[in-house]
């Protein structure tokens, strides 16, 4: 999900895009080409010395219809946030063109409009390159797109999409009625969608020890499947080291190779597994440290396996499930110290594997959590600020990209929370 400083970051891609484009320009008008990201009242027309100048406008802000309501209500009936729902928007731009000369101004809204027509919707690479601060210009961005160094906005789960969104006649005139100046040829331009993610939780309830939903299959299929990931608590979420075992139907066969994807790789990666004779599952064991050159952050990764059946002669993939790699906090090396003036708890921790910057990241001590500031680098020890703690023993969870720490001990004839787990609140 994007933050606060996503629609910022849109405008200053939409303008690099421009910028690095209309390079070409240049010679057609003879003449370099500023791009602007302002409103069209404040740009200068009475400068003799102005050249041309393309100004990207945001002139309205509209709710996203298929996000609208896509999640449950925020709020419970007592006011308590139990779900964050993004905010969904569509951004509606204006496109405009000035120029002195004669033809200059159609002649860059052509580039312009040409441009936009040839990138429909901007990747992830790309919005990072954008909003990357560089040592040759870094006052071209705000110094608040340093931190998150992309705003979210290349992490989020819908690509940026740019249409041409055309304005009638009675809406054209009332937009450049509403900014009082001149009205100069322009193109309107739709970017969808941009997701701002909802603040966390004020409250996270500790976790029901037991569950009682069973789920029977009746159909087969046949092809190699996976139904189900379980690590050895039964659950589908691992820590490192941890064997993991896929349920499925036809699994039985040579060559048998997993591969594990997370959005932070490029490349997935893969464990290669000995021929396997058990149709009904196959077992693999994650690394128990991040091995060199490799980063196994935790969160949700993508599990697929490739192996040729028995009696078959070509390799055959399976369906896509999804692993929680949970993250292990240090509970018995934690520092909890209470501020006497405010009486909140700062809590300063270690966990395996280390979290990246582009990850979300919360502390939580019984039901109060708190949000991991921002990091500039990977880290393995990571500290929170969290009030309403009371003082005495407190279960300790942390949450990474959505997937939280284990606190259930299913070893034992009932489920317990585990004792490497627990810390005592100053």
């Amino acid at each position: 999900m994007s933050t606060a400083l996503a629609l910022g970051a849109v405008s200053a891609v939409l303008r690099n895009v421009l910028d690095n484009g209309l390079i070409d320009a240049a010679p057609a008008l003879e003449s370099p080409v500023k791009v602007s990201v302002k409103a069209p009242d404040l740009i200068r027309l009475d400068d003799p010395q102005a050249g041309p100048q393309l100004n990207l406008f945001l002139h309205r802000v509209s709710a996203n219809p298929g996000w609208r309501n896509m999640d449950l209500p925020s709020r419970d009936a007592r006011g308590t946030r139990i779900t964050n729902p993004p905010l969904a928007l569509d951004l509606h731009y204006l496109l405009t063109a000035y120029g002195r000369e004669d033809l200059h101004a159609e002649i860059l809204l052509g580039y312009g409009m040409h441009l936009l027509h040839e990138r429909s919707f901007l990747d992830r690479p790309a919005i990072r390159k954008a909003l990357a601060s560089t040592p040759l210009d870094p006052g071209v961005l705000p110094a608040a797109f340093r931190k998150p160094p992309n705003a979210g906005l290349a992490e989020q789960f819908e690509t940026l999409k740019i249409t041409l969104d055309p304005l009638g006649v009675d809406e054209m005139s009332k937009v450049w009625s509403a900014v009082q100046t001149h009205y100069r040829p322009s193109a309107a331009y739709q970017v969808s969608v941009v997701l701002i993610e909802a603040i966390r939780p004020a409250a996270d309830p500790v976790p029901v020890l037991t569950r009682g939903v069973a789920v029977t299959q009746s159909l087969s299929a046949p092809y190699p499947a996976i139904d189900s990931v379980a690590a050895p608590d039964g659950t589908g979420t691992a820590e490192p080291g941890e064997t993991v075992t896929l349920h499925g139907r036809h699994l039985a066969g040579t060559g048998v190779t997993v591969e594990l994807a997370h959005r932070l790789l490029a490349e997935p990666h893969r464990i290669a597994v000995a021929a396997n004779p058990d149709p009904g599952q196959l077992s693999f064991t994650l690394p128990a440290t991040e091995p060199a050159g490799q980063i196994w952050p935790a969160g949700v990764w993508s599990v697929t396996v490739t192996l040729t059946p028995d009696g078959a002669t070509s390799p055959r993939t399976t369906n896509t499930a999804a692993l929680m790699l949970a993250p292990v906090p240090a509970a018995g090396a934690a520092t909890l110290t209470r501020d006497p003036a405010s009486g909140s708890v700062k809590i300063v921790l270690g966990v395996a594997p280390g979290v990246r910057p582009e990850q979300a990241v919360t502390v939580a001590l019984n039901s109060a959590e708190a949000t991991v500031g921002p990091r500039d680098d990977p880290a393995s020890q990571v500290e929170a600020e969290l009030t309403g703690v009371e003082p005495g023993p407190a279960w300790l969870r942390l949450r990474v990209d959505g997937v939280r720490s284990r606190l259930i001990d299913d070893s034992g004839p009932v489920p317990v929370f585990r004792a490497d787990r627990k810390v005592t609140v100053p």
